[in-house]
């Protein structure tokens, strides 16, 4: 991977909330076409970092470079255009809508149709409307769900919710994923095809990923490198095999009883 490009490179960045500092100082690369994981316990910094990333926060200092774009203090909808996507730690779907009219909302930064469009329902905006909807019936396809696109999102399994919201990202033709802990409640046998779908993203797709997941066995399987967040900071980074016998790691965040099932 050191012949490619960084799609993604931060610099120092900080974030504070009042007297509390939550990000501190953060440099971080990740490399265009791989799977990266971002761990450490809770109230580390993490998910502060994706919102600021993503552009829900804006850092107090640093600078954030996305695809050849400086991005630090940007608004959401900007940086999701510019083909950064993004999930939650905490499902966020329109529960009263349809599995597909909610996979049809990531397309909105995709859409040339105006509002007075819309209104009139002009033949340019059906036809947009068209093809929006048969992208994203083809998006649940692809994620793993079938035959549920009129379904309410909120009558679906959390597992399927997961899926629906993975979709919903891809349908704003990200080259760069942030999934902030996409495995969470689901069984072994969901996490396992969670997996699978993640590496057919980048290797069918060539969507970078970056994630946030506690699920140690998650983190060990899919990611190339890993970077460990304590208080804000990077306390390591390496490949899987390193973070698990990094000794600063074992003690702040994995214990040494996990450490060694990992790399049994």
């Amino acid at each position: 991977m050191s012949d490619k490009a960084n799609i993604l490179a931060t610099t120092e960045v900080v974030k504070r909330f009042g007297g509390l500092t939550a990000v501190n100082k953060m440099t971080f690369n990740i490399t265009q076409g791989s799977i990266f994981s971002i761990i450490g316990p809770n109230g580390a910094g993490k998910t502060t970092f994706f919102n600021t990333i993503s552009g829900l926060y804006k850092p107090e200092e640093g600078s954030i470079e996305f695809d050849g774009h400086w991005i630090e203090g940007k608004a959401p909808e900007k940086i999701t255009a510019l083909h950064m996507a993004r999930t939650f730690q905490n499902i966020r779907l329109f529960g009263s809508m349809t599995v597909v009219e909610n996979i049809m909302v990531g397309s909105h930064t995709r859409l040339k149709q105006n509002a007075i469009q819309a209104v009139f329902r002009t033949r340019s905006f059906v036809e947009e409307e068209k093809r929006a909807e048969a992208r994203a019936e083809e998006l649940m396809e692809y994620v793993g769900l079938r035959h549920v696109g009129n379904e309410l999102a909120s009558n679906l399994p959390y597992g399927d919710q997961r899926r629906v919201e993975i979709a919903r990202a891809l349908a704003s033709e990200p080259k760069l994923l942030l999934l902030d802990e996409p495995t969470a409640g689901m069984n072994p046998s969901e996490s396992e095809d969670a997996l699978m779908l993640f590496r057919r993203l980048r290797d069918d797709l060539g969507i970078t990923i970056l994630l946030i997941e506690h699920d140690m066995k998650v983190v060990m399987k899919i990611s190339e490198r890993i970077t460990v967040m304590d208080y804000g900071v990077k306390l390591a980074e390496g490949t899987p095999k390193e973070i698990a016998s990094d000794p600063r790691v074992i003690e702040a965040y994995l214990g040494r009883g996990a450490a060694a099932a990992m790399t049994a």
